[in-house]
């Protein structure tokens, strides 16, 4: 099952998709939100409602936000493919622990939303990732379990603005958090719909050219260490998101590199979920449109 949460009239809803375009609302069946829903444990019943409901509008008469639109935690996890430890040319070994860092969910838009280019940096960056959506809340989750708490994978850009991730001597939160550098979406393809034990291919193309590609049987740290490892120091809560890492082949590490501009489309596709599109724009250039709209 296909969920997603989009904004229609101007009002945030959310509901199932069903064929290629048609939507089935699933909002004022009990729940708000997306979010409510997994919380309520209700995906059984979401996926009723979406066999049988009528189909109320299609995929282009909505603006497409990210599936979860506020969720309480977004944790990112770095280097987490084989050959990105390699990429970094430090002679490190291989890391014990996942690196993780938080960002919000203003740093994020929906699928056909620009990302932004903010006039401090020309240095946007793409990062083609799966994420995994919290559906059943736990702290301490053994991995053998972890599965039972996914609610599904959604695809995620985690764009970066890379001169900013040098700004802290500790962290990359800064350059990983400005307002709709990166997107989530086009939906959330729900966990039984999944092989836990087949892998799954992330691609990233940028104006159509294949830039990273990889699968999930060369993650250092496969799904269900992620979730045991962070549930160890946070709660996890449906609704969360732990975005699971890029591969090699971000615009940073070309030479030249590769930054992304204003008029580029990044396109973020994962097998079984679909394809997660944005175009880039300056974030001056729509913040000046916007102005001239409301006068």
């Amino acid at each position: 099952m296909k969920l997603l949460s989009y904004i229609h009239d101007g009002r945030p809803r959310f509901g199932a998709l069903r064929g290629q375009d048609q939507i089935v609302a699933l909002d004022g069946q009990g729940h708000d939100s997306l979010q409510a829903a997994l919380a309520a444990g209700d995906l059984p019943t979401l996926a009723r409602l979406a066999d049988t409901l009528p189909a109320t509008h299609k995929l282009g008469q909505v603006r497409l936000q990210p599936p979860i639109p506020a969720p309480e935690k977004i944790i990112c996890v770095g280097v987490n493919y084989g050959k990105r430890n390699e990429e970094y040319q430090d002679g490190s070994a291989p890391p014990a622990y996942p690196s993780v860092f938080p960002r919000f969910p203003g740093s994020f838009v929906g699928h056909g939303e620009p990302l932004l280019r903010p006039p401090e940096s020309e240095q946007l960056d793409y990062e083609g990732e799966i994420a995994i959506v919290i559906g059943k809340a736990g702290r301490r989750i053994a991995a053998e379990d972890a599965w039972s708490h996914i609610a599904g994978l959604t695809c995620l850009n985690e764009g970066t603005v890379r001169d900013w991730l040098k700004h802290g001597k500790f962290n990359v939160t800064q350059g990983k958090n400005f307002d709709a550098s990166g997107s989530m979406g086009p939906w959330l393809v729900t966990a039984d719909e999944f092989d836990p034990a087949a892998p799954l291919t992330v691609s990233t193309r940028v104006n159509g050219e294949l830039r990273q590609q990889d699968t999930t049987d060369n993650l250092m740290f496969p799904f269900a260490e992620l979730i045991r490892y962070i549930s160890i120091w946070t709660t996890l809560k449906p609704g969360d998101v732990i975005s699971t890492g890029t591969p090699i082949g971000a615009g940073v590490r070309y030479t030249p590199p590769r930054f992304l501009k204003p008029g580029d489309v990044v396109e973020v596709e994962v097998a079984g979920i679909g394809v997660l599109s944005n175009p880039v724009a300056d974030e001056t250039a729509v913040s000046a449109q916007g102005a001239r709209h409301a006068q």
